[in-house]
């Protein structure tokens, strides 16, 4: 198989049948055989419904429904899971993204050889205050943190060789990330296409400015994850260890000064308090350490999501 094109979406009865028909039509242009994987994150509308009637019409079309919202990281790792094309297309379900840039995507994969292509809205119909602005310091922060030199790590139109997203596991709002993951797996050639944003026609947008927080906070866990989930000792034991350290050294000091040079108590000394909290929190980083050495041997369950009903998949 060519392709697999997945689709997470929730609530968007309205654009998934223009949408279909024109990827659709891009396949039978260029021939390609293909998959569109929709994976429908608990909507609330007629969105499955809508799914089922394509697939009547169309058998390349399949899905998945959850039984609940989960999030569009929750949706890629299922869609990622299905998905047996040679290169694989990611794409919002709001019609901002066109179809026609998919040949050009996988020409980039297959001819070029790059692992991952992610798309670049050079030029955004949002909200500049709300979404442009804030979009550009993500971004800046992105690229600094995680070495990948990518304008818009957010984008939701992407390609993919199949065996990067046979590699990563998305979770949480891991989503954005997905770059860095794949760089964390040894896939280093990432490559960038300027491609069409277009202003929204159904609907509104899904997201608030809370996922700007998020992102942030992700970002940061991700590069913990990507350093340290695989030996949290090696971070919790370092800090630790210099912590615990200091404070000894501290209270040593401040046990010899007590004895041959100041006969000043060493509990009415504000020192003596900033050691033994030293030595607590030191201690209690190594705790840490030995607790994260233990659930990253044992977290297995966090992508185990209640699937409802599914379409042309086993």
């Amino acid at each position: 198989m060519d392709l697999s094109i997945i689709i997470p979406l929730f609530n968007e009865e309205e654009s998934l049948p223009e949408l279909e028909a024109w990827i659709e039509r891009v396949m039978q242009q260029n021939n390609y055989s293909y998959e569109v994987i929709m994976i429908d994150d608990g909507s609330t509308d007629n969105s499955w419904k809508v799914i089922e009637t394509l697939r009547q019409k169309n058998s390349n079309v399949k899905g998945i429904k959850f039984q609940r919202n989960y999030g569009k990281s929750a949706a890629l790792n299922e869609g990622f899971k299905a998905a047996q094309g040679d290169v694989v297309i990611t794409m919002d379900a709001d019609m901002q993204d066109s179809p026609d840039e998919i040949p050009g995507l996988r020409s980039m994969i297959l001819n070029d050889g790059f692992d991952i292509v992610s798309g670049w809205k050079k030029k955004r119909y949002d909200n500049t205050l709300t979404k442009n602005i804030p979009s550009k310091l993500f971004n800046a922060a992105a690229r600094a943190s995680s070495g990948i030199k990518l304008h818009d790590f957010n984008c939701g139109l992407k390609a993919y060789k199949n065996k990067v997203v046979k590699s990563v596991e998305v979770y949480g709002e891991m989503h954005r990330y997905i770059p860095v993951l794949a760089k964390w797996s040894g896939f280093k050639k990432i490559g960038e296409k300027t491609v069409e944003h277009r202003a929204r026609k159904y609907g509104v947008t899904k997201f608030g400015l809370e996922r700007f927080v998020n992102g942030f906070l992700d970002l940061f866990s991700i590069m913990f994850v990507g350093k340290f989930g695989k030996r949290p000792m090696h971070f919790f034991g370092l800090w630790g260890t210099l912590s615990f350290l200091f404070g000894l050294t501290v209270f040593t000091y401040l046990t010899i000064s007590k004895f041959f040079f100041d006969k000043t108590g060493m509990t009415q000394r504000p020192l003596f308090f900033f050691a033994i909290l030293a030595m607590i929190i030191g201690t209690q980083l190594f705790l840490a350490g030995f607790l994260g050495e233990l659930i990253s041997r044992n977290s297995t369950e966090r992508n185990n999501y209640l699937i409802e009903d599914k379409l042309g998949l086993g």
